[in-house]
């Protein structure tokens, strides 16, 4: 089994991290900020689309995989209850807002049903890493 495992530094590799992150499902109660350290983690079950092979595959892979976010001032969330733990979000993308100069900016988590996650931060660093957990699924995200 290989595990991936990802750095993203600017708005080029944010793009790579959030083709992996498409379509991963995630529980409220798996968003964690830690203002002391700065840090924002989420942890999600995503679709490991780099193992698909061909279009007749009948078994797909989801992974279980912790995203975090470094030089996190502050969040904010919409269109869910933050205080729900059962909640379910489906991540769509990550997009990085540019304010003024940079490298600062607002990092963006676009979930379906018009929710999402807004972080202001110094600069992208984000780290995607794979856990080791992983399961086979009929069910294929489609668009």
């Amino acid at each position: 089994m290989s595990l991936l495992k990802l750095l993203a530094l600017d708005d080029e590799d944010l793009t790579v991290i959030s083709a992996a992150m498409q379509d991963a499902v995630l529980r409220v109660e798996d968003l964690e900020f830690d203002k002391r350290n700065n840090q924002f983690l989420l942890t999600a079950n995503r679709f490991a689309w780099e193992k698909r092979k061909g279009f007749l595959k009948k078994e797909h892979e989801r992974r279980r995989t912790v995203l975090a976010f470094k030089r996190v001032s502050n969040v904010k969330m919409r269109g869910f209850n933050a205080s729900d733990d059962d909640e379910v979000l489906s991540l769509l993308a990550l997009r990085f807002l540019e304010t003024d100069e940079g490298p600062e900016g607002e990092l963006e988590l676009v979930m379906s049903g018009n929710a999402g996650i807004l972080l202001n931060v110094e600069c992208i660093e984000v780290q995607l890493t794979d856990t080791g957990g992983a399961w086979g699924t009929r069910f294929k995200p489609k668009h």
